[in-house]
């Protein structure tokens, strides 16, 4: 595999003093880092968009991000040796900013290049120039925004929008944000008007805020821009990490060659029910395609015939005959009941909401607290909330347990409204601390949080996977990749971490979703494409095989 890059990602705050930092220790002035910003952003974007014709427009406001998007033009401007030739303009915010300051130097250049360089005096007067323009450089504002857009930044956002949004087949208009489009500053929240951009040059350490599933819409494409900051410096600034399955499935181990069933993992499904036997097909392939050696799905026994025909090599067992075996496992002075013999439980999947799931459920929070890897999805979750209802006390687990929630089941489990979860990754975080588990919360932007405090977001965009079934695959994933990494707990330097496990299963199926095109699917059929994405990955044998010649 190729070599591939780590990704850190910094809060707007550490962000600020990471610039600080840069400059008081590292001695790097700002004038410098204006110029590298700007010349990086104008050479991502040509090579993003193959060319960049037509007229453009800057709105600059009165900081480095302003002054990032008039270094920007410049070098669009002089790579063509068109200058003012090439028809643009600048409108600035305010002409504050400082005679010394990097934006009133790059002001003074594209003066001198004969560039129009107007301060905003109200939308009214600057309507043509807004009508003419094919490309909207966005550096209203930055990072360092504190509160709501307000006065000229304000009038200038409604006016980039409106040009966005305003269908016009002669000249249409594409948006380009400098770093973070402007409004999602320091203290952003879903209520402030935020520039909506077709894409976003994203200065490296890229900003959480970037990938806050109820922000990333506005961000457009995210075009990573690197090289403007020391990597040791980087290094020294991490509150979370963009992740994906080039760098993810390196953290699971390879299957060795000797390897058998057992050794790959025993992993063991309850879901489905009457109307939702979907449900428990997905997960179990799920499952299967993850790597695990034997799958077992444990059905209910009016649902055993009907699905029993269905599968391959995942086991289908009626809930009756695996109840009777499972109480054969307890030893003679054990109280008879329900027994789990797995490298991993999954339980959830369209499996319903009934009483009579409970005493499962008890008996795999004991399964886990043993040792047992354990992922709640869907009902399992719900369930969970019932359970501690019952007990009248929050549950805690014992490290071993992955949550795979949308925005609505972590709402019912953890009492916070889904528009603070999908706008406030830190409760996420702060909420798996509370119970002991890792959560993978499910939304376009996947965030995935450990109890130490770990954070990784995924960033699938990816509107093909917002169909039923696809949390079932996910979750199978986790289950068949982590009964593999317990079956391999011994020879495996790193024993099982639960945080790897959700990350290559959340990377593995946006992954498998991009082998499949632009196109509409049955969730189903990502189990294809994902098992010959994880064999590529993890079967040594088969990496003379270019990946893509084994999914069929």
């Amino acid at each position: 595999m190729q070599d591939v890059v780590f990704t850190p990602l910094v809060t707007p705050d550490n962000a600020a003093i990471l610039d600080k930092e840069a400059s008081s220790f590292w001695g790097l002035n700002p004038f410098s880092l204006v110029e590298a910003a700007g010349r990086a952003c104008a050479v991502s974007l040509e090579r993003e968009l193959g060319g960049i014709t037509g007229p453009i427009l800057v709105c600059a406001g009165s900081g480095n991000n302003g002054a990032d998007a008039l270094v920007m033009l410049r070098a669009i401007l002089t790579a063509d040796n068109r200058g003012s030739s090439r028809k643009a303009a600048v409108l600035l915010s305010s002409c504050s900013g400082g005679e010394t300051s990097p934006r009133a130097g790059a002001v003074k250049t594209l003066k001198a290049m004969g560039i129009p360089v107007i301060t905003w005096n109200g939308e009214e007067q600057f309507t043509e120039l807004f009508r003419n323009a094919a490309l909207i450089i966005d550096g209203i504002a930055g990072t360092g925004l504190r509160g709501a857009l307000k006065g000229a930044a304000h009038e200038m956002f409604i006016a980039v929008n409106k040009r966005r949004n305003t269908i016009q087949t002669m000249q249409p208009c594409t948006v380009v944000s400098i770093d973070i489009p402007s409004g999602a500053g320091i203290e952003w929240k879903p209520d402030f008007p935020v520039v909506n951009a077709d894409y976003t040059l994203a200065v490296e350490p890229l900003k959480t805020v970037l990938y806050t599933p109820a922000l990333r819409p506005m961000a457009g494409k995210i075009i990573p821009v690197r090289g403007i900051f020391p990597p040791h410096l980087l290094s020294q600034f991490c509150d979370a990490e963009l992740l994906c399955w080039e760098n993810q499935c390196r953290a699971v181990p390879t299957v060795p060659p000797d390897a058998y069933k057992y050794n790959r993992g025993l992993v063991e499904v309850h879901a489905g029910k009457t109307g939702f036997t979907g449900a428990a097909r997905i997960a179990a392939e799920g499952a299967s395609a993850a790597g695990a050696g034997l799958v077992r799905l444990i059905l209910d026994d009016d649902l055993y015939s009907v699905l029993a025909a269905a599968f391959g090599g995942v086991m289908p067992v009626p809930f009756s005959m695996w109840s009777a075996s499972a109480e054969s496992i307890a030893g003679k002075d054990e109280p008879k009941g329900i027994r789990f013999k797995a490298d991993a439980l999954l339980l959830g999947p369209g499996w319903g909401r009934g009483e009579e799931r409970l005493p499962i459920l008890r008996r795999a929070l004991e399964a886990e607290q043993s040792g047992i890897p354990l992922v709640l999805d869907a009902d399992g979750i719900f369930l969970l909330k019932k359970l501690s209802e019952e007990r009248g006390e929050s549950l805690v687990f014992n490290g071993r347990t992955i949550l795979c929630p949308h925005a609505g089941e972590l709402e019912a489990l953890s009492g916070i409204a889904k528009e603070k979860l999908l706008s406030e990754p830190a409760l996420i975080a702060d909420f798996a601390q509370k119970i002991n588990a890792v959560i993978l919360f499910k939304s376009h932007v996947m965030i995935i949080a450990e109890p130490g405090g770990k954070l990784g977001f995924i960033d699938g965009m990816d509107p093909s996977l917002g169909a039923g079934g696809s949390g079932d695959l996910l979750a199978g994933l986790c289950a068949g990749i982590a009964g593999r990494m317990k079956a391999a707990e011994g020879q495996v330097a790193d024993g099982l971490d639960l945080f790897n496990v959700a990350a290559a299963a959340g990377t593995l199926l946006t992954a498998a979703a991009a082998r499949l095109g632009r196109r509409f699917y049955d969730p189903l059929e990502l189990a294809k494409p994902a098992a010959a994405l994880a064999g590529f990955a993890w079967l040594p044998q088969a990496a003379w095989l270019p990946p893509g010649e084994n999914d069929g």
